[in-house]
């Protein structure tokens, strides 16, 4: 379970703490017999945007210590009932929250769905889309003159080449429609794993996405803001042109966060499949113990080893960034039984599990690491395939809502 919160420090005067950039009046009723017993006004300082449903106190301003921890008559009006009122700021809307304006595919309408009611500062809008009797799109923007001046974002799926095709044409509509700024948010990018030319002739299409991406046009605001998550290579970054600005955010915090949930929280230890792995996440996961594999050619084979880290007793999870077949998630699994994990689970940003390889992975209700997973946590990143996993054990889907709310307000 996540620690308790201390109890905040009460200091007029102290310099200690950074200018607010935002700052929120209490209004809970806990909050209210305090102002009026002791006369202030408190005020929440927000270091962050993530995760704000946890918000909570750092620096109550106008108020004397003494005069809450001495006062006998109040004893239930300590500092961590101050902490306690905090949680009610969650039904409060930010003051200066950038108004955004979120448009959707069919495919992220639940995603979407999610995120305005993560925020009150989002507003849901809907496009038609249609086709035409040969195929080809048909789509209309209702009320486009609605949108002048406001910030404008869209999610997008591009979960196969005919729906990139369909929302290409928005993507490039929306900046030139007078818009203050575009942001386009798409959780997965689809073409991250070809990156590389091995043999000529070979073609990187993740670097012909960016480009097409690269290219949406500028509006009023500048150029378009690209929100996407856990990307294969992180030397795809470079592929993007100066026409656009990738902000690349990890779903890891959401592991993290399902992790010190879990009642043997403190016996979790993180395997990284490959050293590709490792090098993308283990400076987010340091804190947890970890074991590293790798796979090695034993004649014609190629095999899993264990190439550093001892998983005897442990709760493992095996941390990547996407799955397809799962053939490696399997091979890794079988190893790390073999050398004593009590538990064995997953976790990936992207599960993209084309035709129904999740039907492999199956369910550990405890006592068979070597041939099923307690846990395989995924995200919504790819609508279709949380469809199909929803409410099958062993998936769970951590929903990237939040994140992407907190990521329209930067």
């Amino acid at each position: 379970m996540a620690a308790t919160p201390p109890p905040p420090s009460f200091s007029a005067t102290s310099n200690k703490y950074l200018k607010p950039s935002h700052s929120l009046l209490l209004s809970s009723k806990n909050i209210n017999k305090i102002i009026l017993r002791f006369n202030f006004t408190p005020k929440c300082e927000i270091r962050s945007f993530e995760n704000h449903r946890n918000w909570t106190i750092e620096h109550v301003s106008n108020m004397n210590r003494d005069s809450i921890l001495n006062n006998n008559n109040s004893s239930s009006l300590s500092p961590s009932s101050l902490v306690s009122a905090s949680s009610s700021l969650s039904q409060l809307p930010m003051k200066n929250a950038k108004k955004v304006v979120l448009f959707y595919c069919a495919e992220t309408q639940s995603l979407a769905e999610k995120i305005a009611a993560d925020s009150d500062a989002i507003e849901l809008r809907s496009i038609s889309w249609g086709k035409f009797p040969d195929g080809f799109p048909n789509i209309f923007i209702p009320n486009a003159q609605g949108i002048r001046g406001q910030h404008v974002a869209f999610l997008a799926s591009f979960s196969s080449p005919a729906v990139i095709f369909e929302q290409i044409p928005v993507i490039y509509a929306l900046p030139k429609l007078f818009v203050s700024s575009f942001t386009l948010v798409l959780p997965f990018f689809p073409t991250g794993t070809s990156e590389r030319m091995e043999d000529e002739g070979d073609i990187a299409t993740a670097f012909t996405l960016a480009r097409l991406l690269s290219n949406i046009p500028i509006s009023r605001g500048g150029p378009t803001s690209l929100v996407t998550f856990d990307i294969h290579a992180l030397q795809e970054r470079f592929y993007f042109g100066d026409n656009i600005l990738p902000c690349f955010e990890s779903g890891i915090p959401l592991l993290k966060r399902r992790l010190q949930d879990l009642p043997d929280s403190d016996n979790i230890s993180i395997a990284f499949p490959d050293d590709g792995a490792w090098k993308r996440f283990h400076k987010q996961l340091q804190h947890f113990p970890t074991v590293v594999c790798a796979k090695v050619r034993e004649g014609d084979k190629r095999i899993v080893r264990i190439k550093e880290g001892n998983p005897k007793g442990r709760h493992i999870v095996i941390v990547d960034d996407l799955v397809q077949s799962g053939g490696t998630l399997i091979e890794c699994q079988k190893v790390l039984a073999a050398h004593g994990a009590a538990k064995i689970s997953a976790y990936v940003t992207h599960g993209i599990f084309p035709n129904k390889s999740w039907e492999r992975f199956g369910h550990d209700n405890g006592g068979h690491p070597e041939t099923a997973f307690t846990y395989f946590w995924i995200t919504d990143s790819c609508p279709l395939t949380v469809k199909e996993v929803m409410h099958r054990p062993p998936f769970e889907v951590l929903s990237l809502a939040s994140s992407i709310s907190a990521s329209l307000q930067i």
